[in-house]
């Protein structure tokens, strides 16, 4: 067996990790001579430099990683060869010795993931979480768990054959990474085969208040469960009166917020289906507590909160965080992913917008003037948003955009956010 791995990043080199401990002769291409070399330091013949047709010949299988777009040169060759094209994901559950459970949405993703596997942990299940969460799923699969739970992004699912988790969840589904994928369409598709393999033996839960997870997940096979963070659907799990319902447990919700009290409700209905427990799913629960960059308080000065939301972006996640706070001054902007930016136009809770980055033009010409201030770097957004908010108000960076234009990642955004507030405003956490 032959088989050819595009992209020498973390799924990239967890693919080839296997493919060589299954035997197979692997070979692999990255565009970047220096990810290619460091390949070839593990000792895998990796190329580099312009792509060619001829690195297909004579491929038995080619595993491609999430950060190559579908609609580039490379993927439509391999996708025309004859040789099997399947994602890092597919590749390795078909080894996966542990039953799977899968999350997707457009946002959420990690927080249930991580959520599901605290509740299993706690349960006394053996469980680790895969996926898009940072661990590749090639890294685990031929370990003995007794679940896994994968974080499975759009990019990955578009590429898969067989791949059957035997419970999964589509959080919500609104439009992002059009780059990528080159239409919402084909975004919406990319989420819908999360549940493709599924029977009527496997179980579907979707965000009830979702139209983008009603559309991905009305034609499965799966039984389907309806899950919300603001009430009980019929014949679901949710949150009413404070109050958590998964199936017939009933706990007191804590105080995060209903998207994250969504992200837990799908949790709890993930981790009971793989063994977990009335305890461990309410410990999971009392035990939440958001990921960084995910509406993070970096400290309280003179009656202003300031939050990082570095994760939120896209127009979607914006919108949801601002609408956590009353009174917000959002910095916002960053490198537009071929989505609409409208959405951020109309928050209610927002009474001013500094805007960076790429977007700050294109998000200043949806603002109403006098409602907007634009900014270069972020250290002049900072300054601008300490001199507009007031008592009551938090400073709320929550992007809506990629940190690509000005940062390597959302984290090393964040991370930038919070060392200049604090730097600002006296280098402790304040009160």
């Amino acid at each position: 067996m032959r088989t050819l791995v595009l992209g020498a990043g973390v799924s990239g080199k967890a693919a080839a990790d296997l493919a060589r401990r299954l035997g197979h002769e692997v070979i692999g291409y990255d565009e970047d001579e220096t990810a290619a070399e460091n390949a070839r330091r593990a000792g895998y013949a990796f190329g580099a430099g312009p792509w060619d047709t001829s690195r297909l010949r004579g491929v038995d299988l080619i595993v491609t990683s999430p950060g190559i777009p579908e609609q580039s040169t490379m993927i439509i060759d391999a996708a025309e060869s004859k040789a099997p094209l399947w994602s890092e994901l597919e590749f390795a559950s078909q080894q996966a010795t542990a039953p799977l459970l899968a999350v997707t949405g457009t946002n959420g993703k990690t927080s249930t993931v991580t959520a599901a596997t605290a509740m299993l942990e706690a349960s006394g299940v053996k469980a680790c979480a895969a996926g898009n969460i940072g661990t590749a799923l090639s890294d685990v699969a031929q370990d003995a768990w007794d679940v896994i739970v994968v974080e499975a992004s759009s990019f990955q699912l578009r590429f898969i054959e067989r791949f059957r988790p035997m419970g999964a969840v589509v959080l919500n589904v609104t439009p992002d990474h059009l780059d990528w994928h080159g239409s919402f369409d084909a975004y919406l598709d990319a989420k819908r085969r999360i549940t493709a393999n599924q029977d009527a033996a496997d179980l579907l839960a979707y965000g009830a208040d979702d139209a983008g997870a009603l559309a991905a997940t009305s034609d499965t096979k799966a039984r389907r469960v309806p899950i919300s963070g603001r009430r009980i659907p019929e014949g679901g799990a949710g949150v009413e009166a404070a109050t958590v319902h998964i199936d017939s447990y009933e706990f007191p919700a804590p105080e995060i917020g209903p998207d994250f009290l969504e992200d837990l409700v799908a949790a709890g209905v993930l981790a009971g289906l793989g063994g977990a427990t009335e305890s461990g799913i309410r410990e999971g629960f009392a035990g939440f507590r958001p990921g960084p960059h995910r509406r993070s308080t970096i400290g309280i000065w003179d009656g202003v909160r300031w939050v990082d939301d570095s994760k939120a972006t896209n127009p979607h996640a914006a919108v949801a965080a601002a609408a956590a706070y009353p009174s917000v001054v959002l910095i916002a902007g960053g490198r537009n992913k071929g989505l609409d930016l409208s959405p951020m136009a109309d928050m209610p809770s927002v009474r001013h917008v500094v805007t960076i980055g790429e977007s700050a033009s294109e998000l200043g010409e949806l603002l109403e003037s006098g409602r907007v201030t634009a900014a270069h770097t972020l250290e002049a957004a900072v300054a601008a948003a300490d001199e507009i908010a007031g008592d009551g108000d938090t400073i709320l960076l929550a992007p809506g955009c990629a940190s690509f234009d000005m940062f390597t990642s959302y984290a090393h955004r964040g991370d930038a956010f919070q060392r200049i507030v604090r730097s600002r405003k006296g280098g402790s956490d304040g009160q």
